[in-house]
């Protein structure tokens, strides 16, 4: 992500703040292409934003202004983020029923888009994952290879503040029917979470396995489950209340492999 254009565009902004329409163009294009993405990983391997990326995109929402574009239905949005139209030469199956997607998203060949998911300007989604329906990839957000994102599961994305890093969901990772990862949290390789898990940045993870507690990040092969532990004080004790808290039952093998295989049959 370090081409030409890239380091052009980057110079660019850094000067001026802003772009002209073809550099516009040129932004979106780059986005679309995986040759920009709003996250990338450092030395250390941990993932961070992009922030100039996140800025770019900002400044096209701060452009403001409203227009009506020719989509089913109708729609009026900014004018810098048309929705994005395919074709069998970006080889991504998009299902017909009500999906759509802003320029700006990258999506690799091999996605499949079940009907109605929606797919946020600067979402970048890596080859052969299936959004099932209902789903949103949030602004920004970063989906690896071979994902399994199920029936209304939400992923949300992090646009501001520039620094904050968007949720990464990792190569190979099945996220369950309704669940919601939000605030910037890492789901690292192979992970499997049930259905229902809510995630956020700072939400505890209790790993009976290990035993010991995450925060922000899904440590790779976890399969997480929705729990709960009591909450603290009389009043809390004398009402049975409890918290949501995830649990890590156990680390991937061959039996939860064969249980989340199916989705290959539908690519």
């Amino acid at each position: 992500m370090d081409g030409e254009r890239s380091r052009l565009l980057k110079a660019r902004f850094a000067e001026t703040g802003a772009f002209d329409p073809k550099e516009w163009e040129d932004f979106l294009s780059a986005l679309e292409s995986g040759e920009l993405a709003a996250t990338s990983r450092n030395a250390e391997g941990n993932w961070q934003a992009v922030t100039w990326v996140k800025k770019a995109i900002l400044s096209g929402f701060k452009a403001g202004g409203a227009v009506a574009w020719d989509w089913p239905g109708g729609a009026v949005d900014r004018p810098a983020f048309p929705p994005r139209r395919f074709g069998l030469i970006d080889g991504v199956r998009i299902v017909p029923g009500g999906s759509s997607a802003r320029r700006g998203a990258y999506l690799a060949p091999g996605v499949v888009v079940m009907p109605p998911s929606y797919i946020n300007v600067g979402a970048y989604i890596g080859a052969g994952t299936m959004v099932d329906s209902h789903v949103l990839v949030g602004s920004c957000a970063r989906i690896g290879e071979g994902v399994h994102l199920s029936a209304g599961a939400q992923i949300g994305g992090v646009l501001e503040p520039p620094q904050a890093r968007p949720v990464v969901i990792e190569d190979g990772v099945f996220v369950g029917g309704l669940c919601g990862i939000f605030e910037g949290i890492v789901v690292c390789r192979n992970a499997v979470l049930a259905p229902g898990l809510i995630l956020s940045g700072s939400t505890p993870i209790f790993d009976l396995t290990l035993e010991k507690q995450w925060t922000g990040v899904v440590p790779e092969n976890a399969v997480v489950v929705p729990g709960a532990r009591p909450a603290k004080g009389m009043f809390a004790q004398a009402g049975g209340l409890s918290l949501q808290a995830p649990i890590i039952v156990k680390y991937r093998d061959s039996g939860t492999d064969a249980s989340v295989s199916l989705e290959a049959a539908l690519r």
